[in-house]
């Protein structure tokens, strides 16, 4: 390092020539420490010193590094005071170094500062250089964010898109049920047709055209099976098709909807033709019994005639050997032998009228026998299609197991792209909503004071706050103007609510000053149905679902439990003898907090209740209500004096796949903040403002050190916070509603809340997980 300086130092400065070649050879000189002049022996101090030797030129050009230390570092050995002159010598020529040394520090100095005003000016491009990297990197994010506002626009239709279709599965899977119980009825009625097929006659050719036209159905349900596989299959492959994919697959399945509908059409006219087919038929088999006994007594009398022409034939036998023997021996007289005739003839009369007879009854034979061989052929063919008929069942319930499988994983997959959507839109999201202006606000309208800007990037996530001339500018994932309803609200976190089925921990709190909205949007009035809030909205949704979800095979299990947290002290809403914070500590209750391993949060000796059914929850909800502690203030009519916590657990299980699933779904509405100024708190009231300001305080406390990745996120500083912290800090999908009032007085409140909503939109928190178990 020592040489490296030394090489520096030897290094001339800027201005001057770099290499020694380049100096002249006359000022290529070093500094020479010249002997002094020794006085001669006998010189005294009367006689006068010979003139001093010139001392040479000093050039500081030639001069290093090391000659100037060896200069400054000289230990000059002084001549004895008695010789003057050689002392004032050695003094000038020690003198003539140092002006020569000053010279070279002084050219050194000029060099550094020329370098130091090129390095400025490479610093200044430098600079210039950084400043134009900073534009096009603000460009470039500028880029970003109107492609990532892009995406959230696309999630977001895709979200709407998959609410619909959701909906329409619903539907779908109702209108399938029907057609499964239909198709169970259709096959009784093939099982009690089984033994009555045997003997059908002319109407099964009818039949038959009607089976070619069902077997045309069948192939348009394979033709529907194949085209659900590639839909299934394309749907894997890429997310953005999902929706036309989607679209083909519902009006397939309404082409198969109205095939059913004819096939039970032509199943009913079926059975109608079955029934006259049956009467034929009944007819048939009696009228063959009474033609088998016409044959058998046809054959009965054809026996006797047979054996009376045998009889009769016999007897012209003897008769004429008679008459032979009459004629021969005893010459009978003419009349008698005319008699004889006449008796033969009409004997020959009747043998021909009884052989004409056996004849007909011959012909009738074979005509029954020709019916019976028809009938035969006939029962034989009708015995025949119905195996095919038969071994078309078995492949239609083949079939529509494969649908029942299909449609069990497209479920599957249906969950995973949601959670997916979910996760791509962010773990913790903040929707903002304006409530409408009130007659008692202050004087002025909305717009005086709210805009939402109608740009494409901004529109629906814009709102712009206007105080004392200055328009501050704030993005959400949402934003709700005044003019939104209940159910556009409740639309937007619909699918997030349905995560909490899936095994999904699951958080919804709203935030905002007194008087913002905050009650009415989580529980709205109850009583009016459009006016209900997203708490009853949510619940309504979740036993809907778990309802519709039995027929894949999920049993659902829920426990519900309601606190407060009232000056820092938890309460349980659900006790049946709640009064005073006394009765809790009197009664032994101490409602501590505690998280276990699994992120999962419980609140010792709080009530919980089982709960089956959305009347259920809605009278819990109505005792809370009775018990949450509410009171009047300056800003507000009746102002909520503490934080509500409703928390409903959801365990499911799946009794075909075996899969179990732990969801919880927390719906949180903070107490609102408020300053002492315009509340005009006192006594107990001052305690409760003060209370919920420092619980609000440390909420932002908490979001700050999130925002900012602190190793130390202060949770334990209140109540609030160490509830909410698997919520916050865990992996829960976390969404803030900030609530904001129009009125012109509350703007300065409405700017804090939304700084803090922005501040909360830039948080990360963990990645949700899903609690299963196989």
């Amino acid at each position: 390092m020592n040489s490296t300086r030394q090489n520096q130092n030897k290094r001339p400065p800027s201005n001057t020539p770099s290499n020694k070649n380049e100096i002249p050879a006359y000022k290529r000189r070093r500094i020479v420490n010249p002997s002094p002049t020794k006085l001669p022996a006998r010189q005294t101090r009367n006689t006068p010193a010979p003139a001093p030797a010139p001392v040479p030129a000093l050039d500081h050009l030639s001069m290093t590094r090391d000659d100037v230390d060896a200069v400054l570092n000289e230990k000059m050995k002084l001549k004895p005071r008695s010789d003057l002159k050689g002392r004032l010598e050695q003094m000038t020529e020690y003198r003539n170094k140092l002006k020569v040394c000053i010279k070279w520090f002084q050219q050194l100095e000029q060099g550094y500062v020329a370098d130091l005003d090129k390095s400025r000016v490479e610093l200044e491009a430098l600079k210039n250089k950084c400043e134009e990297t900073e534009t096009e990197m603000r460009t470039k994010v500028e880029e970003m964010e109107t492609s990532i506002a892009a995406l959230k626009k696309t999630i977001a239709t895709l979200e709407e898109e998959l609410a619909r279709v959701t909906t329409e599965k619903n539907g779908a899977l109702d209108s399938y049920n029907k057609e499964k119980e239909d198709r169970m009825g259709v096959e009784k009625s093939h099982a009690s047709l089984a033994g009555e097929l045997e003997k059908v006659q002319e109407e099964l050719t009818k039949a038959n055209q009607r089976i070619e036209s069902l077997t045309a159905t069948y192939r348009n349900s394979q033709e529907y099976n194949t085209s659900l596989q590639q839909y299934n299959s394309r749907l894997q492959v890429d997310c953005e098709t999902f929706k036309t994919n989607l679209e083909h697959k519902e009006q397939e399945r309404a082409v198969i909807v109205e095939s059913l509908s004819t096939f039970r059409g032509r199943v009913n006219l079926l059975q109608e033709e079955l029934g006259s087919v049956r009467t034929s038929k009944d007819e048939a088999v009696k009228q063959k019994e009474s033609m088998s006994v016409e044959v058998g007594t046809l054959r009965v009398e054809l026996e006797k005639v047979r054996e009376d022409r045998d009889r009769q034939l016999s007897q012209v036998k003897s008769l004429t050997e008679e008459v032979a023997k009459y004629k021969e021996y005893t010459g009978q007289s003419s009349a008698q032998m005319d008699n004889l005739s006449v008796k033969s003839k009409s004997l020959e009369e009747a043998c021909s009228s009884q052989s004409e007879k056996i004849k007909i009854l011959q012909h009738q034979l074979a005509a029954a026998n020709e019916k019976l061989q028809v009938s035969d052929l006939k029962n034989m063919r009708t015995a025949s299609e119905y195996e095919t008929q038969k071994n078309l069942v078995d492949e239609l319930k083949e079939r529509l197991a494969d649908a029942d499988n299909q449609i069990i994983e497209a479920e599957k997959l249906r969950k995973k792209l949601h959670n997916t959507i979910l996760e791509l839109k962010g773990n913790i999201r903040v929707f903002c909503r304006v409530r409408p202006l009130l007659p008692d606000d202050g004087a002025g309208t909305e717009s005086t004071a709210i805009s939402y800007p109608m740009s494409a990037e901004a529109k629906g996530r814009g709102i712009d706050m206007l105080q004392s001339g200055q328009k501050h500018p704030f993005t959400f994932d949402k934003v709700f103007s005044h003019d939104s309803t209940q159910q556009d609200v409740f639309i937007e976190i619909s699918q997030l609510v349905q995560s909490a089925l899936d095994g999904y921990k699951v958080c919804v709190f709203a935030y905002g000053q007194t008087g913002s909205g905050k009650t009415y949007t989580m529980m709205g009035r109850p009583e009016a149905p459009e006016q209900k809030g997203l708490i009853p909205r949510s619940l309504e949704q979740i036993f809907q679902c778990s309802q519709s979800l039995k027929a894949q095979g999920w049993k659902y299990k829920m426990q519900a439990s309601m606190l407060e947290i009232y000056n820092e002290t938890i309460r349980d809403l659900l006790t049946a003898n709640r009064t005073a914070c006394s009765e809790s500590s009197a009664t032994g209750k101490q409602y501590t907090i505690k998280h276990d391993a699994n992120g999962n949060t419980h609140v010792s000796d709080l009530t919980i209740v089982d709960v089956s059914s959305f009347k259920e929850v809605s009278s819990l909800l109505h005792q809370a209500a009775q018990s949450r502690s509410v009171s009047k203030t300056l800003m507000n009519e009746q102002s909520s004096r503490s934080h509500f916590v409703f928390t409903l657990r959801i365990s499911g299980v799946n009794e075909i796949t075996e899969q179990q699933v732990h969801g919880i779904l927390n719906l949180i509405d903070l107490a609102g903040s408020e300053r002492l100024s315009k509340s005009g708190s006192t006594g107990d009231r001052l305690k409760e403002t003060q209370a919920i300001n420092k619980s609000l305080s440390s909420l932002s406390d908490v979001i700050f050190a999130l925002a900012k990745k602190e190793d130390h996120v202060p949770f334990r500083n209140s109540k609030l916070t160490y509830l909410l912290q698997p919520c916050l800090g865990g992996d829960s999908k976390t969404l803030m509603f900030v609530n904001i009032s129009p009125d012109p007085a509350s703007v300065p409140e409405s700017l804090c809340s939304l700084r803090f909503a922005a501040r909360v939109n830039a948080c990360e928190i963990g990645i949700p997980r899903r609690q299963t178990n196989m």
